[in-house]
């Protein structure tokens, strides 16, 4: 299973390219412009969503008890993938008997596949620094306060692979994707810095920007013929 998901991968990183953070894979997933925004343009402003999120962070030790007795568990843990050019860390690795398994903690509910990502890419690098298969892992929401456990598949590997390649292509091109304008944008925290109503609308956008860009045209005098003309 790990002979396939280094094939899977063959080719997706040149040493002279650009690393990615782990986290990123879940920011483009969830919206590639917030992706860019955070990791081009080097943008973030906190909003209560993203204060619940620090805190929570913060509160690891004792949110989850899901933790089997006896296991050793490693938190804050640096990850890295020098075959796929990944950085970043997972919140904890349980080590159990049957090998490594990463969890991942978020705040709020479950909303798709976006943490399942970001939990992959962790897998993939434990898999390379150790030299092992990792099957499993799990993402814990602290709204419910339960465990998802996903399955590090070949669907996900493939989608995480993908990932990663889309990521790379916006931190190459330093350029900002379109804003989506839609029901993602209302609680974000980046929202005036995107200004997606705004951006979103580029007719409008285009009237603005002439309304505002007008080239000077000074008044013409008269000519001292025309002047002469009417002594």
């Amino acid at each position: 299973m790990l002979d396939d998901a280094r094939s899977g991968a063959e080719g997706l990183f040149d040493s002279d390219e650009i690393e990615v953070p782990i986290s990123a894979l879940e920011h483009w997933s969830y919206c590639p412009r917030q992706c860019a925004l955070i990791h081009v343009e080097q943008t973030f402003e906190e909003n209560i969503f993203t204060v619940k999120g620090r805190l929570a962070h913060e509160r690891i030790d004792a949110a989850d008890t899901e933790i089997a007795r006896g296991v050793r568990v490693l938190r804050g843990v640096p990850l890295w993938s020098e075959r796929l050019g990944l950085r970043g860390k997972a919140d904890v690795v349980e080590m159990r008997p049957e090998g490594p398994y990463p969890v991942e903690y978020k705040v709020g509910y479950r909303q798709g596949r976006h943490a399942d990502l970001q939990l992959c890419a962790q897998a993939l690098c434990l898999e390379e620094m150790l030299g092992v298969t990792v099957p499993g892992g799990a993402v814990f929401y602290h709204a419910p306060r339960r465990r998802y456990e996903v399955s590090i598949d070949g669907t996900l590997r493939s989608e995480t692979f993908s990932a990663i390649a889309n990521v790379r292509g916006i931190l190459r091109s330093q350029r900002l994707p379109p804003a989506p304008n839609d029901s993602r944008c209302p609680e974000c925290s980046l929202i005036n810095a995107c200004l997606p109503v705004v951006v979103a609308a580029r007719a409008r956008l285009r009237g603005l920007q002439g309304s505002l860009i007008v080239p000077y045209d000074p008044p013409q005098e008269e000519s001292f013929e025309t002047d002469a003309s009417h002594a």
